[in-house]
């Protein structure tokens, strides 16, 4: 079994030397070890397999390190310390019969050396408490239980740093999540408003209109495409919140024989809610696509609505669907004002609204589940928008769909 270990990573290194920085104790028990054991040098270093790195240092030799210093950890005796995790103490280096020929006293010049290893809770190797000096020194076992002891205290204060660091990243969440529900209720409150008010209007009428059928049907068709606004404004809450809990995009992979007629459908239905719209789609699917036959009708019926509200009123949305290669292709286009180019790296982000348009209708979460139903499914979402040439968001699936898209 492997030992746990700390990174090399250079941002752990500095992560790590930062931690030390920030253990009040560390310099006074590095001056209190200077002085018991008149040792000039003394630090608190950070030590893995290819690195020694300092992160606490006294320095009355001049030996020139600082924090954040490096040295290479194959000069050192602590590369024995970690590998042995064992302490290692020296009082004359050049008289000791085991360390006389080391190469590491004689390469920095030192005769008195201890090492003490530093591990953490979970079993692992920080690194060292160390002290060296270019004189003998006495190092009584007293002096050495002061190093452990001291070694100790820095491991339980590296620990409950870290569970700090935890709890306040773990608060940080949640005051986050607390500023999301707020959101969601404020936006969601706001965006229902309009269809119950239209319902509610509705209804109102059709209690003075019961004689006449044609009033009658008309206003029905209006509580049905305002009770469809409520529901599509819930499924992308409901879709939106499920990604947040780590369940991702529900997906019910199957080989989709009817797809071709699907889209059809879903262009028929916006046509119905938009009457005063043109919607141009060419969809031509001559084979079997395997993926979740509802999650790409909403891939399509969003692309669509999102083109319908933000694009030029007077100009028609075309959708276009068919099979390159072994890729579905999906592709939506409106034209009106572009998209700016700062916006486009945001579009896909929930609650991303278009800066330009007039109308406020959804909780600006569309764009961001078409990206986790073609994600689900193994492909890619892109869009360019430019003033000649329009918005144009582009869907590409793989036809034999993905290991993501199975049922879960």
């Amino acid at each position: 079994m492997t030992e746990p270990s700390v990174s090399d990573a250079a941002a752990d290194i500095e992560r790590d030397v930062a931690a030390i920085g920030r253990i009040d104790a560390v310099p006074t028990l590095l001056r209190v070890l200077c002085e018991t054991t008149e040792m000039g040098f003394a630090a608190v270093a950070r030590v893995t397999g290819q690195s020694w790195t300092a992160c606490a240092v006294r320095d009355e030799i001049a030996f020139g390190l600082l924090p954040g210093g490096q040295l290479d950890v194959d000069t050192t005796l602590c590369k024995e310390v970690r590998e042995a995790r064992q302490t290692i103490v020296i009082e004359h280096a050049s008289e000791d019969e085991v360390w006389c020929d080391h190469h590491a006293p004689r390469h920095y010049g030192i005769e008195s050396y201890v090492s003490v290893p530093i591990v953490l809770a979970d079993g692992a190797f920080f690194g060292t408490l160390c002290a060296i000096d270019p004189r003998p020194a006495r190092l009584p076992p007293h002096v050495v239980s002061t190093f452990t002891l001291f070694a100790e205290l820095i491991a339980l204060q590296l620990e409950n740093g870290r569970k700090h660091d935890q709890a306040q990243r773990a608060l940080l969440d949640e005051q986050q999540t607390g500023e999301l529900r707020e959101q969601f209720i404020a936006v969601l409150g706001h965006d229902l408003r309009n269809p119950l008010a239209a319902i509610s209007a509705c209804s109102q009428l059709l209690a003075r209109r019961a004689g006449d059928p044609e009033a009658v049907g008309g206003l029905a068709a209006r509580i049905g495409n305002n009770v469809r606004r409520m529901s599509t404004l819930i499924d992308d809450v409901l879709d939106f919140e499920r990604g947040r809990l780590g369940s991702g995009m529900t997906l019910r992979s199957e080989l989709v024989t009817d797809l071709e007629p699907a889209l059809v459908a879903v262009v028929a239905e916006l046509r119905d809610v938009h009457p005063t719209r043109a919607i141009e789609s060419s969809i031509a699917i001559a084979q079997p696509v395997r993926g979740d036959r509802s999650r790409l009708q909403q891939l399509a019926s969003n692309l669509l609505a999102n083109a319908l509200e933000h694009g030029a009123q007077d100009a028609p949305v075309e959708l276009d669907a068919g099979i390159s290669g072994d890729t579905l292709v999906i592709e939506v286009r409106n034209a009106g004002e572009p998209i700016p180019p700062a916006s486009q790296d945001k579009i896909f982000s929930p609650f991303w609204r278009h800066s330009l348009s007039t109308r406020r209708e959804g909780l600006g979460l569309g764009l961001h589940i078409c990206d986790q139903i073609v994600k689900a499914h193994g492909g890619t979402l892109g869009v360019s928008s430019s003033r000649d040439g329009g918005t144009r968001f582009t869907a590409r699936l793989p036809i034999a769909g993905h290991d993501d898209a199975e049922p879960r």
